[in-house]
């Protein structure tokens, strides 16, 4: 699995992000926020939930507990959060993810 994503994507302001194990690098509208997501191994992310939210997995895998139902998802596969309804996250090996956020202030620039 490549560690981060091209130049294009890595040229993006990176994400302020609470969480170890994890980079982001945002793509802000005026009413969205993409962001492109590198998971490291091992990485978890607690339940949560926000804005509506749907993601595609670019490379590895990502378990996601949607409602209390978890599922594996590999590359290629999307998955769709709505808005409010409690997730959680992690990889075992990695993954790089591309998020839609309908939150356009779900995440703030890096410094």
């Amino acid at each position: 699995m490549p560690d981060t994503f091209p130049r294009i994507v890595t040229e993006l302001p990176q994400v302020d992000l609470p969480l170890e194990g994890a980079a982001g690098w945002l793509l802000q509208g005026p009413t969205r926020q993409a962001v492109f997501f590198r998971l490291n191994p091992g990485f978890e992310i607690p339940e949560h939930s926000h804005g509506a939210q749907w993601g595609i997995v670019i490379q590895g895998e990502i378990e996601l507990t949607i409602a209390g139902e978890a599922r594996t998802y590999r590359k290629g596969d999307t998955y769709e959060i709505g808005a409010g309804v409690p997730h959680s996250a992690r990889t075992r090996d990695g993954a790089l993810v591309l998020d839609l956020f309908e939150d356009p202030a779900r995440y703030r620039p890096r410094g």
